[in-house]
């Protein structure tokens, strides 16, 4: 079995877990290593749900802080084991899982082995599938059957920020636009119905599409209204009889899911349209007393969240969230996935400093 040392430094943690391939649906090998850790650590609680592992604080303290991070990346496309890099002078590590999210979890697994004697109790989570969809997100299946691990007074969510927090997060919703037609031979096109062009309009009205800027509770998030995908056609010598558009919508989170599904079909007005997927967005959540705290403690100027994240998962149970880890978000996913050496030890010594506060 792989193993880990939680004595090591955030920045070698985040090497070791990086060299653990743990693609979705395959987290199985880096939770192990992760379980047996902090399985051994007296001063947690620890339960696990499959592949996410929860490790809890009980030392009666008059607020509760959620700080969770997700074990899983995208494919692997010969971008692992990591390697340090030299970019303009500056240290980084490179490789797959780097920037989303193990540097952060990396940091996480760090503080939760050393902060015994924290000034909040602490509920660590650490979960796979994130990557993937939502119904086999392991904050998913632990919200059905532990909801009161998420108990708290406020949350982080270790998603990369480039070392800044960023409050809530947009929210996202994915449709499919149909067109119809009839099939006949494409020597003989006028005896069917083009399916494919028919779709022309649609693609039109999106390109045309001016997206809003909204401003929610200080913080300023941009929508996006896109295809992000277009499938038609049966063969080279067939009129197609059926073409489907489908459509990606990131909204701001003074919309509800609602709301958003709303928008897209009066945008998409006259064409079926069938919702696939689809999730609310969080509010910032900064004014609650704690996130006041941890902005001073950190130093750091809140910024909007533009992706979805778990955030919303936290928000929708009552808890407000926020962003705060290491990495480039614009790298996440990349080929050329990289974090910088000084963003890694910079959030460790933040979350830290805040954790430890008298």
């Amino acid at each position: 079995m792989a193993r880990l040392d939680l004595r090591s430094s955030s920045v070698d943690l985040t090497r070791a877990i990086c060299d653990i391939p743990s693609v979705s649906g395959d987290e199985v090998a880096l939770a192990d290593a992760i379980f047996a850790e902090i399985d051994a650590l007296d001063h947690l609680d620890v339960h696990r749900e499959g592949n996410t592992i929860v490790a809890r604080t009980h030392l009666g303290r008059p607020q509760r802080v959620v700080i969770a991070g997700h074990i899983d990346t995208v494919p692997i496309n010969r971008n692992l084991p990591t390697s340090d890099i030299d970019v303009d002078g500056e240290p980084y590590l490179w490789g797959r899982g780097t920037v989303d999210m193990k540097a952060g979890t990396a940091v996480q697994l760090k503080l939760a082995a050393e902060l015994v004697d924290p000034r909040v109790d602490i509920t660590w989570m650490w979960y796979d599938n994130e990557e993937v969809d939502s119904a086999r997100n392991g904050l998913t299946i632990l919200a059905r059957t532990r909801p009161d691990l998420f108990a708290g007074d406020f949350a982080i969510l270790g998603e990369p920020s480039n070392g800044q927090v960023e409050g809530g997060c947009n929210g996202t919703l994915r449709a499919v636009a149909r067109t119809h037609g009839a099939r006949a031979h494409s020597a003989r096109a006028w005896m069917g119905e083009n399916a494919i062009h028919r779709a022309a309009p649609i693609l039109s009205r999106l390109a045309e599409y001016r997206p809003r800027e909204i401003a929610v509770d200080g913080l300023v998030y941009r929508e996006g209204l896109n295809a992000v995908r277009i499938t038609g056609g049966v063969a080279g010598n067939v009129i197609p009889d059926l073409c489907e558009v489908e459509v990606n919508f990131r909204f701001a989170p003074s919309r509800s899911l609602a709301e958003a599904e709303a928008h897209v079909r009066d945008v998409l007005d006259g064409f079926e349209v069938e919702v696939v997927d689809g999730a609310a967005g969080a509010r910032p959540g900064l004014d609650a007393p704690l996130a006041q705290e941890f902005l001073a403690a950190v130093g750091a100027q809140p910024r909007p969240k533009y992706g979805w994240t778990d955030v919303a998962r936290f928000a929708a149970m009552g808890v407000p969230a926020v962003n705060y880890g290491p990495g480039d978000p614009s790298l996440a996913h990349h080929d050329e996935e990289r974090v910088a050496i000084a963003q890694i030890e910079a959030v460790e010594q933040g979350l830290r400093a805040w954790l430890t506060a008298s």
